[in-house]
This record gives structure tokens, C-alpha cells and sequence, in this order.
């Protein structure tokens, strides 16, 4: 069996009790750790904790093991009870998705645990959900790459009045273009997009496109480590948001559409301080 387990927004105890009882009965334990991380981390005192907790042994999977060794762990679940653990909901990335569709045409059982993701806890800064249009994804420019396929959902949404949850990126055991070209195991730091860095990218690519689609003084909210202790919120334009210190990852961005009167009321609660 094959189980797929939601951890939750971001704290190592956000896991379900039925995802617990699936861990604890299962050989293997493999931890995704690319497309979202827990607020503990990725270093050995945090896979020391987690197996605490879990009362297994914790395999750390990167992008390299998931993407080119998927196959080794979809063999071992045709034998063995094998969970691979992700932080948020199993189906908040497409590589999970993938993984589901690869076991169960290999013929493997698959049991899929449901959590809380950034997706549907998005909610707590006012906005209702059901006013989301489509999420996008920001990814970090370079000085040779600077991607802004996002802004047409963005168009899209707003047109409609809906808001757009954007999700930053997130760069944990990257190859350098260089590292790659000489075939070098060598990776860059890991590094974590902020609010401030999205809303830069996100006016740049405005100025670029000058479709008019938001300004600077358009309503956004920012969120940081939404869902624990020191999740932080603050609703404001984006120009406003540019000057505030939003901490440590992980950090995602509202940009708002056309807002209800109670969802003006609740995000009053976040202005700027």
C-alpha cells in the first residue's frame, strides 16, 4: 500500500490522527521536501523530531529523489506499507498527482490522507473562498529568465472580480547552471521567495506588459507561516507591502478582486501597522 499523507499548513503536529495510524504501520516513511517545507526544516535536528513524533525512520526526498527515483519507491509499495508525506494537502502539486496516477497504474493500492493547505486556510485573512479564480505561481526572475505567463490569470481573474492566491517559489537543493553543464553534484543555498521580492516581480511585470491589470495601489494581502504561532497577515496595497517585514518563509500573496463589505470589515483587522 501506497499511502499519501497531508501534514498540514506547516507545523510537524498539523498531522491528522488517521494519517498518524498510517504512518506509524508502514516500512518506509519519505518526507517531500521541495514544493513545500515544515516550519522546523530540512536539517537533522528536524528529521530527529519528526521521527519522535511519527515513531519512524524519516526519509528525506528531494526533487532529485522524487522526479528520478519515484519509480523506486512505487516498487517498494508493492511489497511494503509506504507513506510519502506532504506538507499541506496531497493534491496541492501536480507531482503528487502524478505519483497517485503512476501507482495506480502500476496496479498499487493507494490511500490518500487529506490536510489543510495554503489553498483553503487562505480564508483566514477574510477573503472568501469561493471569490478565488484561478492560483498562479511566481517564480524567482534571473538576469536571463524573467517569466510572465502569470499575469494573463491575473487579467483573467480580475476581469471577473475574483481574487488570485499567488504561491512564491520555493528553491531547495537547486543545481546551478554551471554545476549542471559540468555535471557536478553542487547545489545553491536554498532560497525562499518573500512577499516583498513577489510584489517587485509582479510591478515589474506590469510596467513590462502595461495592460493596466493592477498599480501599486492595488489591494493585496500578504501572508507569512500561515497556521502557526507566528503567522502573520497584513492587508494593504502592494506599494504598502513593499516596506513590510513579513520574517521568515513561507510567504504567499492575495492580490484582491472586487471585495464584499464583510470582506473589507474582516480585512481591516490587517492594515499596516
Amino acid at each position: 500500500m501506497l499511502y499519501v499523507v497531508g501534514l498540514g499548513l506547516g507545523d510537524e503536529k498539523d498531522i491528522t490522527l488517521r494519517g498518524l495510524e498510517a504512518v506509524r504501520k508502514c516500512d518506509k516513511v519519505y518526507l517531500e521536501a521541495y514544493t513545500s517545507l515544515l516550519a522546523l526544516g530540512l536539517g537533522p535536528d528536524a528529521t530527529t523530531t519528526l521521527e519522535k513524533i511519527y515513531g519512524r525512520p524519516v526519509v528525506v526526498a528531494d526533487r532529485e529523489l522524487v522526479e528520478q527515483g519515484a519509480e523506486g519507491i512505487l516498487e517498494e509499495a508493492r511489497t511494503l506499507n509506504v507513506a510519502f508525506l506532504v506538507v499541506g494537502d496531497p493534491f496541492g502539486a501536480t507531482t503528487h498527482s502524478d505519483l497517485l496516477v503512476r501507482a495506480k497504474t502500476l496496479g498499487i493500492d493507494v490511500e490518500v490522507v487529506h490536510n489543510a493547505s495554503i489553498m483553503n486556510a487562505v480564508g483566514a485573512c477574510g477573503l472568501q473562498l469561493y471569490r478565488f479564480g484561478e492560483a498562479i505561481s511566481i517564480p524567482f526572475f534571473t538576469d536571463t529568465w524573467r517569466p510572465d505567463s502569470f499575469y494573463d490569470k491575473i487579467e483573467a481573474n480580475r476581469k471577473i472580480g475574483l481574487h488570485t492566491l499567488c504561491l512564491l517559489d520555493i528553491r531547495v537543493k537547486e543545481q546551478s547552471v554551471e554545476a549542471l553543464c559540468r555535471g557536478r553534484k553542487e547545489y545553491e543555498p536554498p532560497r525562499y521567495m518573500s512577499i516583498n521580492t513577489a510584489i517587485e516581480q509582479l510591478l515589474e511585470v506590469e510596467e513590462t506588459r502595461a495592460g493596466k491589470v493592477y498599480s501599486e495601489e492595488t489591494l493585496c494581502v500578504g501572508l507569512a507561516r500561515l497556521g502557526t504561532s507566528t503567522q502573520k497577515i497584513v492587508a494593504g496595497s502592494m506599494k504598502e507591502l513593499l516596506d513590510v517585514d513579513f520574517g521568515p518563509p513561507l510567504h504567499s500573496v492575495v492580490i484582491a478582486g472586487t471585495t464584499h463589505v464583510m470582506e473589507e470589515e474582516f480585512l481591516s483587522f490587517y492594515k499596516p501597522s
